[in-house]
């Protein structure tokens, strides 16, 4: 999709809600020891991520003895878009600037290319917006549909 990228903030986030949400059933918070091993994703760098994900507000942390992390809302209540948008800020194809509002052109073609930039960058939140926690972990769990583009995905 031209180029359109998750950063590794945002994909390690993901991956750190989904084991949370994976393992809803267990009673209590998730150290962030356990949620290392299970995604195999460094620990220095999951605890500055929960972090940020924990002032975005969508986990809670419990400290001490027994302490970790749990999800703020329900799974179902919790989308990609927010996941990656709350570690990477708004998601965009990056920041090219603004295709000038009157039709003029400073410099050749690049305004139809900002648009296009535009354009992806919506799709792209579009997209991640469509998904749910709850959904990406039935998938997981082998209870849904893998998400695939000859499936599609409906909107």
């Amino acid at each position: 999709m031209l180029g359109v990228r998750v950063s590794t903030r945002g994909d390690y986030a993901c991956r750190a809600l989904l084991s949370l949400t994976l393992h809803t059933d267990t009673t209590g918070p998730t150290s962030v020891r356990d949620i290392a091993e299970r995604t195999g994703l460094p620990q220095p760098y999951l605890e500055q991520i929960l972090l940020a994900l924990k002032g975005a507000g969508l986990v809670r942390s419990k400290r001490g003895v027994g302490g970790g992390y749990v999800l703020s809302r329900p799974p179902d209540q919790i989308r990609l878009s927010e996941i990656v948008s709350a570690v990477d800020g708004p998601i965009t194809l990056g920041d090219f600037g603004q295709p000038h509002q009157d039709g003029a052109c400073d410099h050749e073609g690049q305004c139809v290319l900002l648009a296009v930039w535009q354009e992806a960058g919506e799709h792209m939140r579009r997209h991640l917006e469509s998904y749910t926690l709850a959904a990406i972990a039935a998938s997981a769990r082998g209870e849904a549909v893998w998400p695939s583009l000859e499936h599609g995905h409906t909107h």
